[in-house]
């Protein structure tokens, strides 16, 4: 198993199977535009799980600071293949997210999980020892 950065368009584009699980509305072109301006304009960092050269699980997170939380990462995208689930690929790509904010500095992993995301809940709360802390509203315009 390998955990690696994923920097360029051709690399993110080879994640998109395993991204398109967690992010259905997106098509392929749709994905690689919002990747690319986030990654810009946002510092985005991507990271896959390879396991024999292929891809079976992926992160997105963007290091920010605010007044609540001071710096810190915020995990946009977490998902491993449908396939490769329960065999601890997703929480070694987060205990590497939280040991690459560790060294970069930030104090806080931070993250939102869907509602009706019951099996992720349990997975934080239980497996990787994150505390409920909040509700994420959202207005759509």
């Amino acid at each position: 198993m390998e955990i690696k950065e994923l920097t360029n368009r051709e690399e993110w584009k080879s994640a998109f199977p395993v991204m398109k699980q967690l992010r259905v509305h997106l098509d392929e072109e749709h994905y690689l535009q919002l990747v690319e301006e986030a990654a810009r304009s946002a510092n985005y960092k991507m990271f896959a799980v390879y396991e024999g050269g292929k891809i079976v699980a992926v992160t997105g997170f963007m290091p920010m600071m605010t007044l609540y939380n001071g710096r810190f990462i915020w995990v946009c995208d977490l998902v491993t293949d449908a396939a490769c689930r329960s065999k601890g690929y997703g929480a070694r790509l987060i205990g590497y997210v939280e040991q690459w904010a560790k060294e970069k500095g930030y104090g806080i992993v931070s993250l939102s999980s869907g509602l009706q995301r019951k099996d992720a809940h349990r997975f934080y709360e239980e497996k990787m020892d994150y505390d409920k802390v909040s509700y994420v509203f959202l207005k759509r315009l």
